[in-house]
């Protein structure tokens, strides 16, 4: 992870996201890009000192030493976005969302939510409730790795899952798979699982959990409720035709109270 980038509008949700990047780039010694996709009529100089009091407070936070930097554009939210992140080449975007207890219904509208469905690189979302220091001080050291189990074209999309783990103090990983009750795998499928496994090991401890639910948000909810020491969900949003698809990743991101990392196995 060399680059991470970072959508801010000012707001808290999105300076609790800002602040969970910046220590995430301090751990990975990565670059820290923070962009301010300005709205109408917003004053260009204002912004840019914003921009700049941003990277002073973060640097007395999180020390001199993170490398971060500050811009600011004009245009169409997730266009201009997408062309920065031509330029820019981000191994992760960071955004903020106010989430909410349990996962029910799609928040419509929200700009998370649209970078996921139109943007190929990887999103942690980041809840106005979430804090990196649950990682470290209360025990939130489990990551769920949410899956369908089906086949995906590009394993290497799974090395920031990885990187991630990896500054967590004592990571686990847990592969979940949700299906209907009475139901089992195929060879493929349990091979894939063994597949997944591998990847994190040996560095990461991992293992395999499987929740019987008709519905995949159900069966994620039900799961949530009896492992308290999950400290972040990631998922697969599938282009087409899978069981978790992207209104299901979506639909996660509008409500979870947890970070969510969400990847792509094709380009949108």
């Amino acid at each position: 992870m060399k680059t991470v980038l970072v959508p801010v509008d000012f707001s808290d949700v999105s300076a609790n996201a800002l602040s969970f990047a910046a220590e995430l780039c301090k751990r990975a010694f990565a670059r820290l890009i923070i962009v301010n996709i300005l709205k109408k009529d917003e004053d260009e100089e204002e912004i840019k000192n914003r921009l700049e009091s941003l990277e002073t407070d973060l640097k007395t936070t999180f020390g001199a030493d993170l490398i971060c930097e500050s811009s600011f554009a004009h245009g169409n939210f997730i266009t201009t976005l997408k062309k920065i992140t031509t330029i820019q080449k981000p191994d992760l975007i960071v955004m903020g969302t106010k989430g909410a207890s349990g996962l029910k219904k799609i928040l419509i509208g929200s700009n998370t939510v649209r970078v996921m469905g139109k943007i190929n690189t990887p999103v942690f979302v980041i809840p106005e409730t979430a804090r990196f220091e649950n990682f470290l001080d209360q025990g939130k050291r489990r990551i769920v790795w949410a899956t369908d189990l089906k086949f995906f074209e590009n394993e290497k999309r799974l090395n920031i899952l990885k990187e991630i783990a990896l500054l967590i103090k004592e990571p686990k990983i847990r592969v979940l798979n949700i299906r209907p009750e009475n139901t089992g795998l195929s060879d493929e499928k349990r091979a894939e699982r063994s597949f997944l496994l591998s990847i994190f090991q040996p560095e990461i401890e991992t293992e395999r959990f499987t929740m019987f639910s008709s519905s995949v948000l159900g069966g994620i909810n039900a799961y949530l409720n009896e492992n308290a020491d999950t400290g972040l969900i990631a998922m697969m949003a599938r282009d087409s035709g899978h069981l978790i698809q992207k209104h299901y990743t979506r639909e996660m991101a509008s409500h979870t109270h947890l970070p969510l990392l969400v990847l792509h196995d094709k380009k949108v």
